[in-house]
Parts: structure tokens; sequence; C-alpha cells
């Protein structure tokens, strides 16, 4: 649901949930989930319901351990699907074979530049050198870009990280020299809209960590993750898996929030591409095909306040395009309309203060 009250702008997210209904904090206004406002307290008996009371509500769901929201208008039929993760059909807590652990982390950088670095190989030994990078086996071996439907791609290749700290270290291969390092296979991939998916076959196991890089504004980017492992599978050793998962975000984050320009080019042309950015030029042109299709926000879905640089983005939701009859009824429009006060509302005013003083006149006869 959009996080804007018509009323008076207040965040419905500051509120509460009311027999399934979210009520605004500033005035009590209560929403029912398709966003029609039902009920405004300060409103005599009677009175009726203004069709503009109303907000965007997108579709919902629950999966994998976590609220898949679908921002915008399209049919359920023509929308692209949630992924599926087969690891979660094979958890530990139900006698199977994967532990998950679940964290999040907060980014200053566009959710795109994120996903890029994701399935970035070639950064490995520089950026996560003495982690899981090897500066002395810097090369990427040739890759296919894998493709199993129209909304994802992946990479596998072999890489050789230098000996694993601690527990992980005992069990994963014994020799310090970088260069002579055993290979160890590892998948990276995106997933649309804006996730990562790695796979890393250590000697001991396996760790497979989806991300979902959650865009807050163009340069705020929050990262929900799992981590799924098959060996350690105890809750004991959650918190190490943890601890080694942000450590290669702290290692990543500086490189990435200063990437300039901040956002993707829209042109494939822009930055320069060589053979181990493959996958990432994959994810660039399956990008512009959905963007020639108008999938991605621009200027039109942005309303300008009277303020000046007061801007917001607008992402039409079903009931805009379900309910024709309703096209004029949103207070937040796009295409660069910023929301008035209803013509309607101010004739009303009109002409009760007119009745108003015709009756002080009448009075003072």
């Amino acid at each position: 649901m959009s996080d804007l009250c018509p009323h008076r702008g207040a965040a419905l997210s500051g509120g509460w949930v009311k027999d399934d209904k979210m009520v605004c904090p500033y005035h009590g206004w209560e929403f029912v989930p398709d966003g029609t406002c039902v009920k405004i307290p300060a409103n005599l008996e009677g009175r009726g319901m203004p069709k503009k009371a109303r907000v965007d509500s997108y579709p919902t769901t629950e999966k994998y351990g976590f609220v898949w929201v679908f921002m915008g208008d399209l049919a359920e039929e023509d929308r692209p699907p949630i992924p599926y993760w087969p690891e979660f059909d094979d958890l530990k807590k139900d006698g199977g074979r994967w532990k998950p652990v679940y964290g999040e982390y907060l980014w200053n950088s566009n959710y795109e530049r994120i996903l890029e670095n994701g399935c970035d190989i070639a950064h490995t030994p520089f950026v996560h050198g003495g982690r899981f990078g090897n500066p002395e086996r810097p090369e990427v071996e040739e890759y296919e870009v894998e493709t199993p439907d129209e909304w994802s791609a992946f990479a596998t290749v072999k890489l050789y990280p230098p000996q694993a700290k601690g527990l992980w270290g005992r069990l994963s291969g014994k020799s310090d020299n970088l260069k002579d390092r055993p290979p160890v296979e590892t998948s990276a991939g995106w997933m649309l809209p804006n996730m990562i998916k790695l796979h890393v076959r250590l000697p001991m196991g396996n760790i497979i960590i989806y991300d979902s890089n959650v865009p807050i504004d163009e340069t705020t980017t929050l990262v929900k993750f799992v981590a799924l492992r098959d060996f350690f599978t105890g809750d004991w050793a959650d918190k190490n898996a943890l601890k080694r998962i942000y450590g290669i975000f702290d290692q990543d984050v500086p490189v990435v929030d200063g990437t300039r320009p901040e956002l993707l080019p829209a042109d494939l042309a822009a930055e320069l591409h060589v053979k181990s950015d493959l996958i990432a030029v994959h994810y660039r042109r399956r990008r512009q095909e959905l963007a020639d299709k108008g999938w991605m926000l621009g200027d039109e879905d942005r309303i300008m306040g009277d303020v000046p640089r007061r801007e917001a983005t607008v992402i039409p939701s079903p009931a805009r395009k379900n309910n024709p009859e309703l096209a004029r009824a949103w207070v937040h429009k796009a295409k660069g309309e910023h929301p008035r006060v209803d013509k309607s509302i101010l004739e009303g005013e009109a002409e009760r203060a007119a009745a108003a003083k015709a009756a002080e006149e009448t009075k003072g006869e």
C-alpha cells in the first residue's frame, strides 16, 4: 500500500492495523486492502465518501521468509513469476538438507549497481583478496551464460580462494600457496527484477545466497538476504555464517558506493565491457528490452510539488487499470500532474460559504 495518505500526506506506515484495515495516524482514516478508504471519523453520519479517498495498493504474498510485492498495474497472468528457490523444499527443519540464516545490509548505492556487483566475477581477487578472492589467480576463464528462463541468467566458473580461517579452513584444503589453491566451482547470476543468486561449492559443502536489492531511493538500497548451507547445519554455526557474509559486504560497500555515475547507464556503450563482463552485459540488454516495453519508471511517473525540488514517484496499481471509471479518482497522479484540491470540493465550500453568509444577512434583518 502506498505510504502516503491522500488527505494530508501522512505516512500510513506510522499508523496501525484495525480489523484488516490500515488506519492513518493523523486523522484516523481507514483503508481496506485494495486501497479504498471506508471510514473518515470526522465525517458526520450520512456524509458521502470522496472517490479520491483511496491509495495505490499492490499485490503481495509471503514466500521463502520474504514478503513479495508486485509494484505495477499488470494483470496477474501477465506478471513475471516469483523465482523458484528449490532449497526451500528441502530445509533442515523439515528433515531436509539446508539450513537458512537471514540478514540485511544498507548500502548507499543504486540497486542495479549492487546487482551487477553480485554477479561480477572479476572483482573478487581485488575487492575480496585474502577472504574469497585470490590476487594471484585473477584470470576469469571463458564461460557461457545460462538462461533457464527469460527472467534470470547465471555464469559458472572456477575460482581459487585462499585458505579460509577458523573451522572452515581446517576442512577446505591445506595449501597456503595462493598459486596452488584447489578450484572452487562458483555460480553467480541475476533474477529479475532485483535479485542475485550465488552458489559456492566448497570442499566441505555448499553455500547458496539469495539476496534481494530493495531500492529505498535512487542511491539507497536495503539488501535483504538468505544464506543456505548444507554443512555445519546446527544453530551454533549461524552466527559465524552471518559474520562471513557481512565481511564480504563490508569489502564491497566502499567500492560500489563510490561508483560513478551512481545510476546504471541506459546506453550499453557508455561504459567499457570486456569478455569477463558477459553476465552483466546480458543483464543490461535484458533490462533495455523491458525498458522498451515500458516496464521501467520514467519522468512520466513522477510528480512535482508546488514547493521547488519536491518530487515523488507514483507507481500505478492494478486498481487503476481494473477500474476505468475511477481513472481520475486519484489524488496522487502520475504523468507530471501535481495533486491539487478537487474542484468539486472548492465549489462545495463556496456554496456553503454563500449559504452561511445569506443566513447571517437574513438573521440580521
